[in-house]
C-alpha cells in the first residue's frame, strides 16, 4: 500500500472500525482519519481524527478533501428487540439515504474507492449443510436489517457506474475477537460460569469470521484492483457445528465445556414456546458462506487460525 495513500473510516469507536484503526496505524502504510463524533476518543498519534456531528450521514458536510479511500463501517446496527413502530424505515434512513448521501460526497471530493461493510443477511438467514451461500447468489434478506443493506449495495452499486467511483461491497457473517459483545460473550459467560448446557447435539454447521481476518481482507481491498466493484462474503474458511464452537470455545477459556445433548427437535419446541424461535434458529440452524471469491480474485486467506482467534477471544473476556 502507497504510504501516500489516505484512508478514512467511519464507525471507527465501533467492534470493527476501531480494531481497522488501529491495525492501519499500526502498519504504517497509509495516512489513517477516523471520522469521530467526540472529542473524548483517543486514537494513535498517528491517526488524524476527523470531528463531525452526530447526524453527519443524514445532514451536513463530512470533511472528505484529500481522502483516496472511505471505509464505511458505520451502520444502524441489528439488534434483537427493535421497538421502532416501522423498523424498516429507521434502518433506512441511516444504512441506505445516509450510505448514499456519503458517497455523492466522496464522489465529489473524488475519492476513488468506497468500501462498504454490509452483512451476510443480505444473502438470507440459513443454508442447507453443504450448501453455501456465495457472493454472486441473489439476495433473499428476510428482516428490515437485511433489506437496508441489500438496498445501500445495489444503489451504491448503481452510484459507482453512473460516477466512475470503484465500489467494494464486504459481507461479513457472525464477527469474533476481543472485545465481541452481543450472543458470543454471552456463550462464554455461560461456559466462564461451568452451566450445563442443552447444546451438544446440535449437527450443523455454521461460518464466523474472526476479527483479525475480517480486518486483513478489508485492508487487502483497499488498493488491491481486483477488489473493485465486487462484493465478498467474510468468514474464517472453516464451518463448525454450535457444539463445536461450545467445546473449542471451553477449551480456550480453560473450562471444558458441561453440554447435554438434547434433541434439537426439543430444544426448538421449547424455544418456541418461550417466544425464543429465532434464537434457537441461530443456535440449531446452518449458515455457510463460500469465500473462494476472495482467495482466487485477491489472493487472499484468513491469516489466523481459528484455534488461535479463539485463543485471543477468551484471554480478552477472561481479563475484563
Amino acid at each position: 500500500m502507497n504510504d501516500q495513500t489516505t484512508v478514512l473510516i467511519t464507525g471507527s469507536t465501533g467492534f470493527v472500525g476501531a480494531a481497522l484503526v488501529k491495525q492501519l496505524a499500526s502498519l504504517m502504510t497509509c495516512q489513517v482519519r477516523a471520522l469521530v463524533r467526540s472529542k473524548g476518543v483517543v486514537f494513535a498519534e498517528s491517526v488524524t481524527p476527523v470531528y463531525v456531528g452526530s447526524d453527519y450521514l443524514t445532514s451536513g458536510n463530512v470533511p472528505l478533501t484529500g481522502v483516496d479511500v472511505l471505509i464505511h463501517c458505520a451502520a444502524r446496527v441489528h439488534v434483537m428487540s427493535d421497538a421502532s413502530s416501522d423498523p424498516l424505515s429507521e434502518y433506512r434512513k441511516i444504512n441506505v439515504d445516509g450510505t448514499l448521501n456519503l458517497a455523492k460526497q466522496a464522489a465529489q471530493s473524488g475519492v476513488k474507492r468506497f468500501i462498504f461493510i454490509s452483512s451476510i443477511k443480505v444473502n438470507g438467514e440459513e443454508t442447507q449443510v453443504g450448501t453455501p451461500f456465495t457472493a454472486e447468489d441473489i439476495p433473499a434478506p428476510s428482516d428490515p436489517y437485511g433489506v437496508s443493506k441489500m438496498e445501500a449495495e445495489q444503489q451504491l452499486m448503481s452510484l459507482g457506474k453512473e460516477i466512475g467511483m470503484e465500489i467494494v461491497v464486504i459481507r461479513p457473517v457472525l464477527v469474533y475477537g476481543p472485545g465481541v459483545k452481543a450472543n458470543f460473550r454471552s456463550m462464554m459467560n455461560w461456559l466462564n460460569k461451568g452451566w450445563p448446557l442443552p447444546l451438544g447435539a446440535i449437527r450443523n454447521q455454521r461460518s464466523f469470521v474472526a476479527l483479525e481476518n475480517l480486518i486483513d481482507l478489508i485492508i487487502t481491498c483497499i488498493e488491491h484492483p481486483g477488489a473493485a466493484n465486487q462484493v465478498f462474503l467474510a468468514s474464517d474458511g472453516y464451518d463448525m457445528s454450535t457444539t463445536q464452537l461450545l467445546k473449542q470455545l471451553g477449551e480456550a477459556l480453560g473450562r471444558p465445556a458441561r453440554l447435554i445433548p438434547v434433541p434439537v427437535s426439543i430444544l426448538v419446541r421449547a424455544a418456541s414456546l418461550l417466544g425464543r424461535r429465532s434464537a434457537a434458529q441461530r443456535l440449531c440452524g446452518s449458515l455457510q458462506v463460500d469465500i473462494q471469491k476472495s482467495r482466487d480474485l485477491l489472493g487472499w486467506s484468513p491469516p489466523s487460525t481459528v484455534e488461535n482467534a479463539l485463543r485471543k477471544t477468551a484471554s480478552n473476556f477472561q481479563s475484563s
